[in-house]
């Protein structure tokens, strides 16, 4: 018979509920393992004992099950302080705007504002700012601009629609050729968490976000 952490049975107290396992408790699996040892050893043929080898492997077997149980027990710990840190750090962003990928214009105090990213230099540049059901309201003409994320600003002042929900729309180009374009909006960071181990935060726009998708700090 070959002892393992898999077939060493389990303990009910009296209640009827049942103890820690090998599962969740290393030191008691290894106990529960040392006595059915004892008691194989006890109740062993005399013609047929058990070997120096097979004891060796049965005992190594459970210090190899019960390194790794406290292992895992540790990294769980970790990855539970990590995330409490992690939580920490973007308590800090709340209130900060940030920059990810999307269309939706931010505005305040009438001037509209929003981002984008050029995969290469541009000759030209033209964001045109539309309602929420794509009609344009005016065309902005920013000129040359080198590859790399920029933002831009449009006064809204003069306009007398809703500003809810206003897009943006960029397109750049070097002499003929198109050059990709990304848009970024501007957002507010209204609070942080912890989800699946990663940092995400709830943005002003309603967007919940892995802090992985902030592209920049404004």
């Amino acid at each position: 018979m070959i002892l393992s952490a898999t077939n060493a049975p389990s303990v009910t107290d009296a209640t009827g509920t049942k103890a820690n396992t090998a599962a969740t408790d290393p030191a008691a699996a290894q106990d529960r393992f040392l006595k059915l040892l004892v008691a194989q050893l006890n109740n062993q043929d005399p013609m047929n004992p058990l070997d120096n080898a097979q004891m060796t492997s049965q005992i190594a077997q459970i210090n190899t099950v019960t390194g790794i149980q406290q292992l895992n027990q540790t990294m769980e710990s970790m990855s539970a302080q990590f995330n409490s840190l992690q939580v920490m750090q973007g308590t800090t962003l709340i209130g900060r705007n940030v920059m990810t990928e999307g269309s939706t214009l931010a505005v305040a105090d009438k001037a509209g504002k929003g981002g984008f990213e050029l995969g290469s230099a541009a000759t030209k540049v033209k964001v045109e700012v539309m309602t929420a059901g794509g009609q344009v309201i005016e065309t902005m003409d920013l000129g040359a601009k080198a590859a790399g994320r920029h933002t831009f600003e449009w006064d809204a002042s003069k306009y007398t629609g809703s500003t809810e929900g206003l897009q943006f729309r960029v397109s750049a180009v070097n002499g003929s050729t198109k050059i990709e374009s990304t848009s970024l909006a501007l957002s507010k960071v209204t609070a942080a968490g912890a989800e699946d181990g990663q940092l995400v935060l709830t943005l002003a726009n309603g967007k919940t976000i892995n802090y992985s998708q902030i592209k920049a700090l404004v």
